[in-house]
């Protein structure tokens, strides 16, 4: 049997190459090892031990389990289920639906997946950065801060319910202009049609992908391949002009300063020296305070653009009207190409000098004429034209509302923060209460640390983190502010003192690290390797051991999965042996996972 990896490196070396057809693809889905290896990719997810509509999980897992999904991919009787539905909140307050896949599904979308990955992972633009390896809302907004640089507009567009509204026809179609094998096509309509049961009710699903499905973002991103193409063909045509032409009156200003410098510099009358060199001065800063290009040259155009998932962000060197052209040229692409609609809420022209919204940041353009020495020591106005990231005081307000930390007040007309105690969390071990406010201190300024602003901004935010810790502390141990702060500071670090799960004393620093602005190491060139990188695959050589991990005996083994660490009980041999192994799954032979199974029922 064929290695997996040798076989997907082998697909991805053909992904650049663009009239390149794949065929006879859907054969490699009767690779055991190809099934192994989706196992170990997905065994850690928590979503796996919630039960699809056949009612099973990843617990329990066999090599026979394999088998006999291989068998029905064979002779195509493999069927999906229908997703399980369920609703998630929104930032706006609406819900989001979300199917949850039966566990043998997600086995079947993983390897789907995989295989598509190293397929068009090659073949995708540059511009995409949803959903892919190596790529994040980071490297995006990465992007937009050095290849944004001067632009006059931005067109924020948002496509309106786009992975609900996915045409099937049209995605099926894509697909087929790179893979020659209808048994492969068949397998994802089958994915696609499989609906979803809400309220113990069947519901056909006529368009879109399954939402929470492992296979929906890779489709989601072949699908919107074909915008990236056409926004990149649209800038070629649209840009225009090598360089901004020149402006008369600085071009005019520059000859006479060049001038004043050739005779300043022959002058031997120190007193008509000292006057050239004053008039020279005055007339250098009135070149650094104006424009050496023409902003409003007809004959020089720009357009950039960027998409992370269903947001896009176009940055233009043009006039608003050139501007409302591109977003009626989009929305005729999505309507005509590929049957979507662009939402008119989110879909706006903004000025560069006021702020877009991307990601959750709010960008602008500098228009400022600060003057920066270079590494010559000439002044140069280096920042005029460069992209903002910012970290707007509404979004951390909203984050600190979300979190329950924060109280307002009205103070001479102002509004005043203060922080608040939390009740839901007094019950909980002071440690662990230092751990949360640490993971929702460092996950907000892990995603915000690339703002401009972050220092500042993000400064309030662990003010407000912080004396909400402290008040909750205090509540909890019915004692004060200040005494709780006197009792756990030491050396300028907040610390509470625990004991392990074996004894040891250990400590919980409250995050007091900083927050401090960071610039992204990633280029944005270089992700457009294919991920060919795989974990080792662990669970598969223990399941082909055939010795039970708990009482020693040969035979068929069972791999039993247990949702977090902190839910073993170390009462039982196989919990104990987890335990000592550090780890969520154990093989077992087939009788001790009966009794595992009964004593947890």
């Amino acid at each position: 049997m064929r290695n997996p990896e040798v076989i997907l490196n082998t697909l991805s070396s053909h992904s650049k190459v663009e009239d390149y057809k794949y065929e006879r693809i859907y054969r490699i889905l009767f690779n055991e090892e190809l099934f192994m290896l989706a196992y170990e990719k997905i065994k850690s997810k928590p979503g796996n031990m919630t039960p699809g509509t056949d009612g099973k999980t990843i617990d329990g897992m066999t090599l026979k389990r394999i088998t006999t999904l291989i068998d029905s991919l064979k002779d195509e009787s493999y069927q999906p289920q229908p997703a399980k539905r369920v609703y998630i909140p929104k930032k706006n307050g609406k819900k989001r639906p979300l199917g949850i896949p039966s566990f043998e599904d997600k086995l079947v979308q993983e390897a789907t997946r995989m295989i598509l990955e190293v397929i068009y992972e090659g073949h995708f633009e540059d511009t995409s950065h949803g959903f892919r390896p190596f790529k994040s809302c980071h490297t995006a907004l990465t992007c937009i801060q050095h290849t944004f640089t001067g632009v006059k507009w931005f067109v924020e567009g948002d496509i309106k319910g786009f992975f609900d509204n996915i045409d099937h026809s049209t995605l099926i179609g894509i697909l087929r202009k790179r893979i020659a094998d209808e048994r492969f096509l068949r397998l994802v309509w089958k994915f696609l049609k499989a609906g979803y049961i809400e309220d113990w009710k069947y519901n056909n699903t006529f368009s879109g992908t399954p939402q929470g499905g492992i296979v929906s973002p890779v489709l989601a991103n072949i699908y919107l391949d074909q915008f990236d193409k056409y926004m990149k063909e649209y800038a070629q045509t649209f840009d225009k002009g090598k360089k901004r032409k020149g402006r008369r009156e600085y071009n005019c200003l520059n000859v006479r300063t060049v001038n004043l410098r050739k005779k300043w510099r022959k002058e031997t009358d120190e007193t008509v020296k000292s006057q050239q060199l004053a008039e020279l001065r005055k007339m250098q800063n009135e070149l650094l305070a104006m424009p050496c290009g023409d902003e409003m040259d007809e004959n020089y155009r720009r357009l950039r653009y960027v998409r992370y998932a269903d947001d896009f962000l176009v940055g233009v060197i043009g006039s608003k009207d050139e501007c409302e052209k591109i977003k009626t040229d989009i929305a005729t692409f999505m309507h005509e190409r590929l049957k979507l609609e662009l939402s008119t809420e989110k879909t706006l022209i903004t000025h560069a000098q006021e702020d877009a919204k991307f990601l959750g940041f709010h960008i602008t353009v500098r228009s400022l004429n600060v003057l920066k020495r270079n590494r010559k020591g000439s002044l140069r106005r280096d920042f005029k034209g460069k992209v903002m990231l910012k970290l707007s005081s509404e979004t951390v307000k909203d984050k600190l509302q979300n979190l329950g930390v924060v109280r307002f007040t009205q103070k001479d007309g102002k509004m005043v923060w203060k922080p608040k105690i939390r009740t839901e969390l007094i019950g909980m071990d002071a440690d662990r209460m230092v751990a949360k406010y640490n993971l929702e201190i460092r996950g907000f300024y892990n995603y915000y640390c690339i703002a401009n602003n972050v220092s500042a901004t993000c400064t309030d935010f662990g003010y407000i983190m912080k004396y909400s810790l402290y008040k909750t502390l205090a509540r909890k141990f019915n004692s004060t502010l200040r005494k709780i702060i006197r009792k756990y500071t030491k050396n300028n670090e907040f610390i509470i003192p625990y004991r392990d799960a074996k004894g040891n004393e250990k400590f919980r620093v409250l995050y007091h690290d900083g927050f401090k602005y960071k610039t992204n190491a990633f280029h944005r060139t270089c992700d457009i390797i294919p991920n060919t990188h795989f974990p080792k695959r662990s669970l598969a050589e223990r399941l082909r051991g055939k010795v039970c991990e708990l009482c020693g005996n040969n035979g068929s083994l069972v791999m039993h999965h247990a949702r977090t660490l902190k839910s073993i009980k170390g009462d039982t041999p196989w919990g104990k042996q987890m335990l000592f192994m550090n780890r969520k799954t154990i093989a077992v032979c087939e009788e001790c996972f009966v009794k595992i199974k009964e004593t947890k029922q």
